[in-house]
Protein backbone atom coordinates (compact mmCIF):
# COMPACT_ATOMS: atom_id res chain seq x y z
CA UNK A 1 0.00 0.00 0.00
CA UNK A 2 1.09 3.55 -0.70
CA UNK A 3 1.30 6.94 0.96
CA UNK A 4 -2.44 7.35 1.72
CA UNK A 5 -2.46 4.14 3.71
CA UNK A 6 0.66 5.22 5.60
CA UNK A 7 -0.81 8.64 6.43
CA UNK A 8 -3.93 6.98 7.80
CA UNK A 9 -1.78 4.59 9.83
CA UNK A 10 0.17 7.48 11.36
CA UNK A 11 -3.07 9.25 12.28
CA UNK A 12 -4.43 6.10 13.94
CA UNK A 13 -1.16 5.65 15.80
CA UNK A 14 -1.35 9.15 17.25
CA UNK A 15 -5.00 8.63 18.21
CA UNK A 16 -4.04 5.39 19.96
CA UNK A 17 -1.36 7.22 21.94
CA UNK A 18 -3.90 9.82 23.06
CA UNK A 19 -6.30 7.04 24.04
CA UNK A 20 -3.59 5.32 26.05
CA UNK A 21 -3.05 8.57 27.99
CA UNK A 22 -6.75 8.48 28.84
CA UNK A 23 -6.44 4.83 29.94
CA UNK A 24 -3.42 5.67 32.09
CA UNK A 25 -5.42 8.33 33.92
CA UNK A 26 -8.21 5.79 34.42
CA UNK A 27 -5.71 3.29 35.84
CA UNK A 28 -4.40 5.92 38.25
CA UNK A 29 -7.94 6.94 39.25
CA UNK A 30 -8.72 3.35 40.22
CA UNK A 31 -5.46 2.50 41.96
CA UNK A 32 -3.77 5.47 43.63
CA UNK A 33 -5.50 8.80 42.98
CA UNK A 34 -6.49 10.60 46.20
CA UNK A 35 -10.23 10.96 46.74
CA UNK A 36 -10.22 14.75 46.40
CA UNK A 37 -8.51 14.53 43.02
CA UNK A 38 -11.75 13.30 41.42
CA UNK A 39 -12.98 16.71 40.27
CA UNK A 40 -9.75 17.64 38.48
CA UNK A 41 -9.49 14.14 37.02
CA UNK A 42 -12.93 14.66 35.59
CA UNK A 43 -11.67 17.83 33.87
CA UNK A 44 -8.67 15.95 32.48
CA UNK A 45 -10.75 13.07 31.17
CA UNK A 46 -13.34 15.43 29.72
CA UNK A 47 -10.67 17.34 27.78
CA UNK A 48 -9.14 14.12 26.46
CA UNK A 49 -12.56 12.80 25.48
CA UNK A 50 -13.24 15.96 23.46
CA UNK A 51 -9.85 15.74 21.77
CA UNK A 52 -10.31 12.07 20.94
CA UNK A 53 -13.81 12.65 19.61
CA UNK A 54 -12.52 15.56 17.52
CA UNK A 55 -9.81 13.39 15.99
CA UNK A 56 -12.18 10.49 15.36
CA UNK A 57 -14.87 12.65 13.72
CA UNK A 58 -12.84 15.34 11.95
CA UNK A 59 -12.97 16.19 8.25
CA UNK A 60 -9.24 15.43 8.07
CA UNK A 61 -9.80 11.92 9.41
CA UNK A 62 -12.70 11.32 7.04
CA UNK A 63 -10.53 12.41 4.11
CA UNK A 64 -7.73 10.10 5.21
CA UNK A 65 -10.12 7.14 5.25
CA UNK A 66 -11.54 8.10 1.85
CA UNK A 67 -8.06 8.42 0.35
CA UNK A 68 -6.99 5.09 1.82
CA UNK A 69 -10.14 3.46 0.44
CA UNK A 70 -9.47 4.85 -3.04
CA UNK A 71 -5.86 3.68 -2.90
CA UNK A 72 -6.93 0.23 -1.69
CA UNK A 73 -9.51 -0.17 -4.46
CA UNK A 74 -6.98 0.95 -7.06
CA UNK A 75 -4.36 -1.52 -5.88
CA UNK A 76 -6.94 -4.31 -5.63
CA UNK A 77 -8.22 -3.74 -9.16
CA UNK A 78 -4.66 -3.77 -10.52
CA UNK A 79 -4.06 -7.14 -8.83
CA UNK A 80 -1.24 -5.78 -6.67
CA UNK A 81 -2.63 -7.27 -3.45
CA UNK A 82 -2.64 -10.92 -2.44
CA UNK A 83 -5.98 -12.33 -1.11
CA UNK A 84 -4.89 -12.02 2.52
CA UNK A 85 -4.11 -8.32 2.03
CA UNK A 86 -7.45 -7.73 0.33
CA UNK A 87 -9.26 -9.37 3.23
CA UNK A 88 -7.27 -7.61 5.98
CA UNK A 89 -7.18 -4.14 4.46
CA UNK A 90 -10.80 -4.33 3.38
CA UNK A 91 -11.94 -5.33 6.86
CA UNK A 92 -9.84 -2.59 8.48
CA UNK A 93 -11.39 0.03 6.22
CA UNK A 94 -14.92 -1.26 6.77
CA UNK A 95 -14.52 -1.05 10.56
CA UNK A 96 -12.91 2.40 10.39
CA UNK A 97 -15.72 3.69 8.20
CA UNK A 98 -18.31 2.23 10.57
CA UNK A 99 -16.68 3.76 13.65
CA UNK A 100 -16.23 7.10 11.86
CA UNK A 101 -19.94 7.26 11.01
CA UNK A 102 -20.77 6.65 14.67
CA UNK A 103 -18.35 9.31 15.91
CA UNK A 104 -19.65 11.84 13.36
CA UNK A 105 -23.17 11.24 14.64
CA UNK A 106 -22.30 12.30 18.19
CA UNK A 107 -22.33 15.90 19.33
CA UNK A 108 -19.01 16.95 20.90
CA UNK A 109 -20.85 18.47 23.85
CA UNK A 110 -22.48 15.11 24.58
CA UNK A 111 -19.10 13.39 24.47
CA UNK A 112 -17.67 15.91 26.92
CA UNK A 113 -20.71 15.67 29.20
CA UNK A 114 -20.43 11.87 29.22
CA UNK A 115 -16.77 11.98 30.22
CA UNK A 116 -17.53 14.35 33.10
CA UNK A 117 -20.57 12.34 34.16
CA UNK A 118 -18.57 9.11 34.22
CA UNK A 119 -15.87 10.64 36.41
CA UNK A 120 -18.46 12.12 38.76
CA UNK A 121 -20.44 8.90 38.71
CA UNK A 122 -17.44 6.83 39.72
CA UNK A 123 -16.66 9.19 42.59
CA UNK A 124 -20.24 9.20 43.89
CA UNK A 125 -20.50 5.43 43.46
CA UNK A 126 -17.43 5.02 45.69
CA UNK A 127 -18.99 7.27 48.34
CA UNK A 128 -22.36 5.53 48.13
CA UNK A 129 -20.76 2.11 48.29
CA UNK A 130 -18.64 3.05 51.28
CA UNK A 131 -21.72 4.28 53.17
CA UNK A 132 -24.04 1.65 51.67
CA UNK A 133 -26.41 4.45 50.69
CA UNK A 134 -27.80 4.24 47.16
CA UNK A 135 -29.43 7.68 47.41
CA UNK A 136 -25.97 9.30 47.12
CA UNK A 137 -25.53 7.69 43.70
CA UNK A 138 -29.07 8.29 42.35
CA UNK A 139 -28.49 11.71 40.68
CA UNK A 140 -25.32 10.51 38.93
CA UNK A 141 -26.98 7.35 37.63
CA UNK A 142 -30.01 9.29 36.40
CA UNK A 143 -27.72 11.65 34.50
CA UNK A 144 -25.71 8.79 32.96
CA UNK A 145 -28.88 7.04 31.79
CA UNK A 146 -30.19 10.25 30.20
CA UNK A 147 -26.87 10.87 28.44
CA UNK A 148 -26.63 7.31 27.15
CA UNK A 149 -30.22 7.45 25.89
CA UNK A 150 -29.33 10.66 24.06
CA UNK A 151 -26.26 8.92 22.62
CA UNK A 152 -28.45 6.14 21.23
CA UNK A 153 -30.80 8.75 19.74
CA UNK A 154 -27.94 10.59 18.06
CA UNK A 155 -26.49 7.38 16.65
CA UNK A 156 -29.95 6.65 15.20
CA UNK A 157 -29.18 3.02 14.32
CA UNK A 158 -31.90 0.47 13.41
CA UNK A 159 -31.63 -0.99 16.89
CA UNK A 160 -33.21 -0.48 20.29
CA UNK A 161 -31.51 1.85 22.78
CA UNK A 162 -29.94 -1.03 24.70
CA UNK A 163 -28.81 -2.82 21.52
CA UNK A 164 -27.18 0.38 20.24
CA UNK A 165 -25.24 0.90 23.48
CA UNK A 166 -24.16 -2.76 23.52
CA UNK A 167 -22.54 -2.62 20.05
CA UNK A 168 -19.07 -1.38 21.17
CA UNK A 169 -18.85 -4.36 23.52
CA UNK A 170 -20.65 -6.99 21.45
CA UNK A 171 -20.81 -6.13 17.74
CA UNK A 172 -24.03 -7.27 16.02
CA UNK A 173 -25.73 -8.48 19.22
CA UNK A 174 -29.52 -8.28 19.41
CA UNK A 175 -32.05 -8.72 22.20
CA UNK A 176 -33.58 -11.64 20.29
CA UNK A 177 -30.25 -13.48 20.21
CA UNK A 178 -29.59 -12.69 23.88
CA UNK A 179 -32.91 -14.27 24.85
CA UNK A 180 -32.25 -17.27 22.63
CA UNK A 181 -28.92 -17.96 24.33
CA UNK A 182 -29.91 -17.04 27.88
CA UNK A 183 -33.37 -18.61 28.22
CA UNK A 184 -32.04 -22.18 28.61
CA UNK A 185 -29.79 -20.87 31.41
CA UNK A 186 -32.66 -19.07 33.11
CA UNK A 187 -34.44 -22.44 33.32
CA UNK A 188 -31.58 -24.87 34.06
CA UNK A 189 -29.29 -22.94 36.42
CA UNK A 190 -31.82 -22.65 39.28
CA UNK A 191 -32.47 -26.39 38.92
CA UNK A 192 -28.75 -27.14 39.30
CA UNK A 193 -28.56 -24.85 42.32
CA UNK A 194 -31.34 -26.85 43.95
CA UNK A 195 -29.41 -30.06 43.31
CA UNK A 196 -26.31 -28.81 45.15
CA UNK A 197 -28.12 -27.42 48.20
CA UNK A 198 -27.98 -30.85 49.82
CA UNK A 199 -24.25 -30.99 49.12
CA UNK A 200 -23.66 -27.66 50.85
CA UNK A 201 -25.75 -28.67 53.86
CA UNK A 202 -23.79 -31.92 54.14
CA UNK A 203 -20.39 -30.25 53.87
CA UNK A 204 -20.45 -26.86 55.57
CA UNK A 205 -17.34 -24.73 55.05
CA UNK A 206 -15.62 -23.61 58.26
CA UNK A 207 -14.47 -20.00 58.35
CA UNK A 208 -10.73 -19.51 57.89
CA UNK A 209 -8.42 -17.16 56.03
CA UNK A 210 -4.88 -16.67 54.73
CA UNK A 211 -2.70 -13.67 55.44
CA UNK A 212 -2.47 -10.94 52.81
CA UNK A 213 1.21 -11.71 52.33
CA UNK A 214 0.58 -15.43 51.75
CA UNK A 215 -2.22 -14.67 49.29
CA UNK A 216 -0.01 -12.26 47.36
CA UNK A 217 2.85 -14.77 47.25
CA UNK A 218 0.55 -17.47 45.86
CA UNK A 219 -0.68 -15.03 43.21
CA UNK A 220 2.91 -14.22 42.22
CA UNK A 221 3.72 -17.93 41.94
CA UNK A 222 0.72 -18.40 39.68
CA UNK A 223 1.67 -15.50 37.39
CA UNK A 224 5.27 -16.68 37.17
CA UNK A 225 4.14 -20.18 36.15
CA UNK A 226 1.73 -18.75 33.60
CA UNK A 227 4.38 -16.73 31.81
CA UNK A 228 4.40 -13.29 33.39
CA UNK A 229 7.18 -10.99 32.14
CA UNK A 230 8.09 -8.39 34.76
CA UNK A 231 9.29 -5.94 32.13
CA UNK A 232 5.86 -5.56 30.51
CA UNK A 233 3.40 -6.11 33.37
CA UNK A 234 2.37 -4.28 36.51
CA UNK A 235 -0.06 -5.27 39.28
CA UNK A 236 -1.90 -3.06 41.77
CA UNK A 237 -4.98 -3.21 43.97
CA UNK A 238 -8.32 -1.56 43.28
CA UNK A 239 -11.87 -1.74 44.68
CA UNK A 240 -12.90 -3.67 41.55
CA UNK A 241 -10.37 -5.99 39.80
CA UNK A 242 -9.67 -5.13 36.15
CA UNK A 243 -7.10 -5.45 33.38
CA UNK A 244 -6.01 -2.80 30.88
CA UNK A 245 -3.41 -2.32 28.17
CA UNK A 246 -1.60 1.04 28.12
CA UNK A 247 0.82 0.33 25.28
CA UNK A 248 2.37 -2.41 23.12
CA UNK A 249 4.57 -3.44 26.07
CA UNK A 250 2.56 -2.16 29.03
CA UNK A 251 -0.04 -4.52 30.50
CA UNK A 252 -1.70 -3.68 33.82
CA UNK A 253 -3.99 -5.65 36.09
CA UNK A 254 -5.48 -5.11 39.50
CA UNK A 255 -6.81 -7.44 42.14
CA UNK A 256 -8.13 -7.18 45.66
CA UNK A 257 -7.94 -9.16 48.89
CA UNK A 258 -11.30 -9.84 50.52
CA UNK A 259 -11.22 -10.62 54.21
CA UNK A 260 -12.57 -14.07 54.98
CA UNK A 261 -12.34 -15.22 51.34
CA UNK A 262 -8.89 -16.84 50.99
CA UNK A 263 -9.30 -17.76 47.31
CA UNK A 264 -10.78 -14.48 46.09
CA UNK A 265 -7.50 -12.76 45.27
CA UNK A 266 -6.01 -15.91 43.72
CA UNK A 267 -8.95 -16.52 41.40
CA UNK A 268 -9.28 -12.82 40.53
CA UNK A 269 -5.60 -12.83 39.56
CA UNK A 270 -6.13 -15.89 37.35
CA UNK A 271 -9.13 -14.16 35.76
CA UNK A 272 -7.45 -10.82 35.08
CA UNK A 273 -4.29 -12.52 33.82
CA UNK A 274 -6.47 -14.36 31.30
CA UNK A 275 -7.59 -10.97 30.00
CA UNK A 276 -3.99 -9.80 29.82
CA UNK A 277 -2.81 -12.94 28.01
CA UNK A 278 -5.46 -12.27 25.36
CA UNK A 279 -4.30 -8.67 24.96
CA UNK A 280 -0.70 -9.83 24.70
CA UNK A 281 -1.65 -12.29 21.94
CA UNK A 282 -3.58 -9.88 19.72
CA UNK A 283 -2.09 -8.79 16.38
CA UNK A 284 -1.76 -5.27 17.86
CA UNK A 285 1.59 -6.15 19.38
CA UNK A 286 3.36 -5.40 16.11
CA UNK A 287 3.98 -1.73 15.34
CA UNK A 288 1.99 -2.10 12.14
CA UNK A 289 -1.28 -3.14 13.74
CA UNK A 290 -1.28 -1.18 17.02
CA UNK A 291 -4.05 1.33 16.39
CA UNK A 292 -5.76 -0.49 13.52
CA UNK A 293 -9.13 -2.22 14.19
CA UNK A 294 -7.82 -5.72 13.46
CA UNK A 295 -5.35 -5.31 16.30
CA UNK A 296 -8.16 -5.00 18.85
CA UNK A 297 -10.22 -7.60 20.72
CA UNK A 298 -12.94 -9.43 18.80
CA UNK A 299 -15.52 -8.48 21.43
CA UNK A 300 -15.86 -8.30 25.20
CA UNK A 301 -17.47 -11.76 25.31
CA UNK A 302 -14.41 -13.26 23.62
CA UNK A 303 -12.27 -11.26 26.06
CA UNK A 304 -14.28 -12.74 28.94
CA UNK A 305 -14.04 -16.23 27.49
CA UNK A 306 -10.28 -16.02 27.83
CA UNK A 307 -10.29 -14.80 31.43
CA UNK A 308 -12.92 -17.39 32.36
CA UNK A 309 -10.95 -20.17 30.70
CA UNK A 310 -7.95 -19.51 32.92
CA UNK A 311 -9.96 -18.89 36.08
CA UNK A 312 -12.55 -21.67 35.80
CA UNK A 313 -11.36 -24.28 33.33
CA UNK A 314 -7.78 -24.20 34.63
CA UNK A 315 -7.49 -22.77 38.16
CA UNK A 316 -10.73 -24.34 39.43
CA UNK A 317 -10.00 -27.74 37.86
CA UNK A 318 -9.27 -30.94 39.76
CA UNK A 319 -6.04 -31.28 37.79
CA UNK A 320 -4.89 -27.88 39.05
CA UNK A 321 -5.73 -28.83 42.64
CA UNK A 322 -3.57 -31.95 42.27
CA UNK A 323 -0.55 -29.71 41.68
CA UNK A 324 -1.37 -26.85 44.01
CA UNK A 325 -3.00 -28.22 47.17
CA UNK A 326 0.30 -28.64 49.05
CA UNK A 327 1.23 -25.00 48.34
CA UNK A 328 -1.98 -23.82 49.97
CA UNK A 329 -1.53 -26.27 52.85
CA UNK A 330 2.01 -25.02 53.42
CA UNK A 331 0.76 -21.48 54.12
CA UNK A 332 -1.94 -22.55 56.56
CA UNK A 333 -4.94 -23.67 54.51
CA UNK A 334 -6.72 -26.47 56.47
CA UNK A 335 -6.61 -29.01 53.63
CA UNK A 336 -5.06 -32.47 53.44
CA UNK A 337 -5.54 -33.53 49.83
CA UNK A 338 -6.32 -32.30 46.34
CA UNK A 339 -10.00 -33.21 46.61
CA UNK A 340 -10.39 -30.83 49.56
CA UNK A 341 -8.80 -27.92 47.68
CA UNK A 342 -10.92 -28.67 44.62
CA UNK A 343 -14.10 -28.62 46.70
CA UNK A 344 -13.09 -25.34 48.34
CA UNK A 345 -12.31 -23.81 44.94
CA UNK A 346 -15.79 -24.81 43.78
CA UNK A 347 -18.16 -24.15 46.67
CA UNK A 348 -21.29 -23.79 44.49
CA UNK A 349 -22.99 -21.75 47.18
CA UNK A 350 -25.28 -18.92 46.00
CA UNK A 351 -23.96 -15.57 47.20
CA UNK A 352 -24.80 -11.91 46.87
CA UNK A 353 -21.63 -10.75 45.09
CA UNK A 354 -21.15 -11.30 41.34
CA UNK A 355 -17.36 -11.22 41.32
CA UNK A 356 -17.20 -13.83 44.10
CA UNK A 357 -19.97 -15.99 42.62
CA UNK A 358 -19.60 -19.69 41.84
CA UNK A 359 -20.02 -20.96 38.30
CA UNK A 360 -23.63 -22.05 38.83
CA UNK A 361 -25.02 -18.81 40.20
CA UNK A 362 -22.79 -16.43 38.21
CA UNK A 363 -25.05 -16.57 35.19
CA UNK A 364 -28.06 -15.67 37.31
CA UNK A 365 -26.25 -12.55 38.55
CA UNK A 366 -25.81 -11.52 34.91
CA UNK A 367 -29.40 -12.27 33.96
CA UNK A 368 -30.59 -9.97 36.75
CA UNK A 369 -28.30 -7.12 35.71
CA UNK A 370 -29.19 -7.50 32.04
CA UNK A 371 -32.92 -7.42 32.78
CA UNK A 372 -32.54 -4.37 35.03
CA UNK A 373 -30.45 -2.26 32.67
CA UNK A 374 -32.88 -2.97 29.82
CA UNK A 375 -35.67 -1.90 32.17
CA UNK A 376 -33.80 1.30 33.10
CA UNK A 377 -33.05 2.23 29.49
CA UNK A 378 -36.15 1.05 27.64
CA UNK A 379 -38.98 0.16 30.00
CA UNK A 380 -39.21 3.17 32.30
CA UNK A 381 -37.85 1.67 35.51
CA UNK A 382 -37.18 4.59 37.87
CA UNK A 383 -33.65 4.79 39.27
CA UNK A 384 -35.00 5.22 42.81
CA UNK A 385 -36.73 1.85 42.49
CA UNK A 386 -33.54 0.01 41.55
CA UNK A 387 -32.62 -1.29 45.05
CA UNK A 388 -36.05 -2.82 45.65
CA UNK A 389 -36.20 -4.32 42.14
CA UNK A 390 -32.69 -5.68 42.56
CA UNK A 391 -33.55 -7.33 45.87
CA UNK A 392 -36.80 -8.76 44.53
CA UNK A 393 -35.12 -10.39 41.55
CA UNK A 394 -32.34 -11.83 43.72
CA UNK A 395 -34.96 -13.42 45.95
CA UNK A 396 -36.88 -14.82 42.99
CA UNK A 397 -33.98 -16.13 40.92
CA UNK A 398 -31.24 -17.02 43.43
CA UNK A 399 -33.19 -17.33 46.65
CA UNK A 400 -31.27 -14.75 48.68
CA UNK A 401 -31.82 -11.09 49.54
CA UNK A 402 -29.14 -8.38 50.02
CA UNK A 403 -29.04 -6.92 53.51
CA UNK A 404 -27.98 -3.46 52.30
CA UNK A 405 -27.19 -1.42 49.18
CA UNK A 406 -23.49 -2.27 49.22
CA UNK A 407 -24.31 -5.97 49.02
CA UNK A 408 -26.93 -5.21 46.39
CA UNK A 409 -27.12 -2.71 43.56
CA UNK A 410 -23.93 -0.81 44.51
CA UNK A 411 -21.54 -3.75 44.17
CA UNK A 412 -20.56 -3.22 40.51
CA UNK A 413 -18.66 -0.29 39.03
CA UNK A 414 -20.08 -0.57 35.50
CA UNK A 415 -23.16 1.66 35.66
CA UNK A 416 -21.17 4.37 37.45
CA UNK A 417 -19.17 4.64 34.22
CA UNK A 418 -22.19 4.45 31.93
CA UNK A 419 -21.32 0.96 30.71
CA UNK A 420 -24.82 -0.17 29.78
CA UNK A 421 -24.92 -3.24 27.55
CA UNK A 422 -21.68 -4.64 28.96
CA UNK A 423 -22.96 -7.23 31.46
CA UNK A 424 -24.22 -9.87 28.98
CA UNK A 425 -20.66 -10.21 27.65
CA UNK A 426 -19.70 -11.90 30.92
CA UNK A 427 -22.24 -14.68 30.48
CA UNK A 428 -21.64 -14.95 26.74
CA UNK A 429 -18.00 -15.39 27.73
CA UNK A 430 -18.92 -18.45 29.79
CA UNK A 431 -20.71 -19.96 26.80
CA UNK A 432 -17.83 -19.21 24.43
CA UNK A 433 -15.21 -20.49 26.88
CA UNK A 434 -17.01 -23.82 27.29
CA UNK A 435 -17.48 -24.28 23.55
CA UNK A 436 -13.85 -23.38 22.78
CA UNK A 437 -12.61 -25.74 25.52
CA UNK A 438 -14.67 -28.55 24.03
CA UNK A 439 -13.04 -27.93 20.64
CA UNK A 440 -9.58 -27.63 22.21
CA UNK A 441 -9.97 -30.99 23.94
CA UNK A 442 -11.10 -32.60 20.70
CA UNK A 443 -8.05 -31.25 18.87
CA UNK A 444 -5.69 -32.60 21.53
CA UNK A 445 -7.41 -36.01 21.60
CA UNK A 446 -7.36 -36.30 17.81
CA UNK A 447 -3.66 -35.50 17.52
CA UNK A 448 -2.15 -36.94 20.67
CA UNK A 449 -3.25 -39.04 23.64
CA UNK A 450 -5.17 -38.83 26.92
CA UNK A 451 -2.28 -37.15 28.74
CA UNK A 452 -2.60 -34.25 26.31
CA UNK A 453 -6.18 -33.37 27.17
CA UNK A 454 -6.72 -30.05 28.93
CA UNK A 455 -6.70 -31.75 32.33
CA UNK A 456 -3.68 -33.86 31.48
CA UNK A 457 -1.68 -30.81 30.43
CA UNK A 458 -2.70 -28.89 33.58
CA UNK A 459 -1.75 -31.80 35.81
CA UNK A 460 1.70 -31.91 34.19
CA UNK A 461 2.24 -28.16 34.43
CA UNK A 462 2.05 -27.65 30.67
CA UNK A 463 -0.42 -24.77 30.58
CA UNK A 464 1.78 -23.15 27.92
CA UNK A 465 0.39 -25.72 25.45
CA UNK A 466 -3.12 -24.45 26.20
CA UNK A 467 -1.95 -20.90 25.61
CA UNK A 468 -0.36 -21.89 22.29
CA UNK A 469 -3.70 -23.31 21.11
CA UNK A 470 -5.51 -20.12 22.11
CA UNK A 471 -2.86 -17.97 20.41
CA UNK A 472 -3.23 -19.91 17.14
CA UNK A 473 -7.01 -20.29 17.13
CA UNK A 474 -8.49 -17.33 19.04
CA UNK A 475 -6.11 -14.46 19.81
CA UNK A 476 -4.80 -14.08 16.25
CA UNK A 477 -8.11 -12.93 14.73
CA UNK A 478 -8.63 -9.58 16.44
CA UNK A 479 -11.66 -7.88 14.89
CA UNK A 480 -11.44 -9.84 11.66
CA UNK A 481 -14.56 -11.66 12.90
CA UNK A 482 -17.34 -10.97 15.37
CA UNK A 483 -17.77 -13.29 18.36
CA UNK A 484 -20.26 -15.67 16.80
CA UNK A 485 -18.26 -15.91 13.59
CA UNK A 486 -15.12 -16.74 15.58
CA UNK A 487 -16.90 -19.49 17.50
CA UNK A 488 -18.30 -20.91 14.26
CA UNK A 489 -14.85 -20.86 12.64
CA UNK A 490 -13.02 -22.51 15.56
CA UNK A 491 -15.63 -25.03 16.70
CA UNK A 492 -17.55 -25.52 13.43
CA UNK A 493 -20.78 -25.03 15.42
CA UNK A 494 -23.05 -22.10 16.14
CA UNK A 495 -22.70 -20.65 19.64
CA UNK A 496 -24.97 -22.46 22.08
CA UNK A 497 -25.58 -22.73 25.83
CA UNK A 498 -25.37 -26.53 25.61
CA UNK A 499 -21.57 -27.00 26.11
CA UNK A 500 -21.62 -24.69 29.14
CA UNK A 501 -24.56 -26.52 30.75
CA UNK A 502 -22.93 -29.87 29.99
CA UNK A 503 -19.71 -28.68 31.66
CA UNK A 504 -21.61 -27.51 34.76
CA UNK A 505 -23.67 -30.69 35.00
CA UNK A 506 -20.48 -32.77 34.86
CA UNK A 507 -18.83 -30.66 37.58
CA UNK A 508 -21.88 -30.96 39.85
CA UNK A 509 -21.93 -34.73 39.33
CA UNK A 510 -18.23 -35.06 40.25
CA UNK A 511 -18.54 -32.81 43.30
CA UNK A 512 -21.55 -34.74 44.52
CA UNK A 513 -19.53 -37.97 44.21
CA UNK A 514 -16.82 -36.77 46.61
CA UNK A 515 -16.93 -38.45 50.06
Amino acid sequence: MGSSWKRLGKYLWETQILGSVQSTLYWDQNTSMPFRGASWRGEQLSLLARQLHSRQSSIEYGNLIEDARAEFENQRQKGNLVPAQVEEHGRNLYLLEQDFRRQKSLDSELVSDLASAKSEGYSLWQQARKKSDFSIFVPALQKLIQLRQEEARQLSEPRSCWETLAQPFEPDITLVRIKELFNPLRKRLPELLSEVRELNERRPLNGWDLSENDQQNLCNELLNEWGREDGITSIARSPHPFSTTLGPCDFRLTTRIVKGQPFSCFLATAHEWGHSLYEQGLPCQSHHWFGWPLGKATSMSVHESQSLFWENRVARSMAFSERWWKRFANVGAPINCSEELWRLMNPLIPGLTRVEADELSYGLHILIRTDLEIALLEQGLEVEALPSEWNLRYKELIGITPGNDKEGCLQDVHWSEGLFGYFPSYLLGHLISAQLAESMNKDFEDHSNASSTIDGLIENGKESTLLDWLRNNVHCHGRQLNAEQLVQKVTEKRLSSEPFLKYLENKVKNLMALP
